[in-house]
């Protein structure tokens, strides 16, 4: 049975990093790309998409990681490691290049949204190590760049398994599912989500909304609102900064008597829901395990192991996939159904829609 507790030193094979190496030949960059640099002088930064590094969820997920690495061999926060914060999307290219004139050994670019950066700072500077998180980066045959690891996961099987509790918890039989910006990566928790409740419980409706913005917490917090007096009473997001304000909302809620929940996504968003004492509204959350990702790849990079041109999926099977079991909202009945299909999923049993037209065949 999988426990949320886990150690950062969990072994996922390869993973993340939106890198740049600077300029030129190359040869006084990637400190430890032969493996022969001193650690003191290797460099490891991130850029964050619009959500910021506060965001609660994925951006500071990814600085966590960053950080347990910086500390793990002894670096400096600052000069060693360090993020840069983009405000739109037209921060993105910028940030990235100014850390490629920096000499930076790894930087990072977090989110499917930089993509396109990536693909331009990658192709202008060959002798950058870039990495992204969430996405594929090709060059205009469809082949990956040789310079960027792409680094994925199967949210979608996280999001079943907190769809199971959403079903299994409901007591209206109505349940949402706030996305921010409509993608094929979002689609994934979605359509996972859905199938985990239809799962265990068929008649269940599953109200979906997106956002269309992932920085807007009061738009998340209307959409919360919406679907709560419409009789939802278990909401899970997958919407970054935006996805806050549904927490915001349930806590409002609760305090008024209502019975509602919230589901948190890519980290334990326990604390997100707590309103008094340590009671919380969240009632588990799909963990996304960025940050031992973004610990294992830079340790890597620095080793001389650099993933470059390589498509990474992390799933329940590497431990980049699992759910939270913080505090007690979940019941044993529940933990041991979700902890069936995670079982079911490992052996092969169950393949997980991540499309709509997956979820209409899943259903039937």
């Amino acid at each position: 049975m999988k426990k949320w507790i886990k150690a950062l030193s969990v072994g996922l094979a390869s993973v993340v990093v939106l890198g740049a190496c600077g300029q030129g030949d190359g040869s006084e960059n990637n400190a430890g790309s032969e493996g022969g640099g001193e650690s003191s002088d290797f460099t490891a930064k991130m850029v964050t998409d619009v959500s910021g590094i506060d965001d609660k969820s994925f951006n500071q997920f990814s600085w966590e990681g960053l950080k347990a690495f910086g500390e793990a061999n002894g670096l400096e926060e600052g000069k060693n490691y360090d993020y840069v914060q983009s405000s739109t999307a037209q921060d993105f290219e910028p940030n990235l290049r100014a850390l490629t004139r920096e000499n930076t050994d790894i930087s990072w670019a977090i989110g499917f949204l930089m993509a396109d950066a990536v693909k331009t700072v990658a192709q202008q500077n060959e002798d950058a190590q870039l990495a992204i998180i969430d996405s594929v980066v090709t060059d205009d045959n469809g082949d990956p760049l040789s310079n960027v690891a792409n680094i994925t996961f199967k949210e979608h099987e996280g999001s079943f398994l907190v769809g199971v509790a959403a079903g299994l918890q409901t007591e209206t039989n109505k349940v949402g599912f706030i996305g921010g910006v409509e993608s094929e990566l979002i689609k994934k928790f979605e359509n996972g989500f859905k199938a985990g409740v239809h799962a265990v419980n068929p008649d269940a409706e599953v109200m979906v909304q997106y956002a269309e913005v992932f920085t807007d917490p009061q738009k998340g917090q209307q959409l919360a609102n919406t679907m709560y007096t419409t009789g939802a009473d278990v909401i899970y997001h997958s919407a970054g900064n935006t996805g806050n304000g549904l927490f915001t909302e349930a806590i409002n809620r609760v305090k008024n008597g209502e019975q509602v929940w919230a589901i948190g996504v890519d980290k334990d968003q326990y604390e997100e829901g707590v309103y008094e004492g340590d009671q919380s509204v969240t009632l588990t959350s799909m963990i996304k395990r960025v940050d031992t990702a973004v610990q294992d790849v830079t340790q890597q990079t620095m080793d001389g192991n650099f993933p470059g041109g390589e498509i990474l999926e992390y799933g329940i099977e590497d431990d980049g996939i699992d759910y939270a079991t913080t505090g007690d909202n979940l019941s044993p009945e529940i933990i041991e159904s979700m902890d069936d299909y995670m079982q079911q999923i490992l052996d092969g049993e169950l393949e997980v829609p991540k499309t709509d037209d997956e979820f209409n065949e899943f259903a039937g």
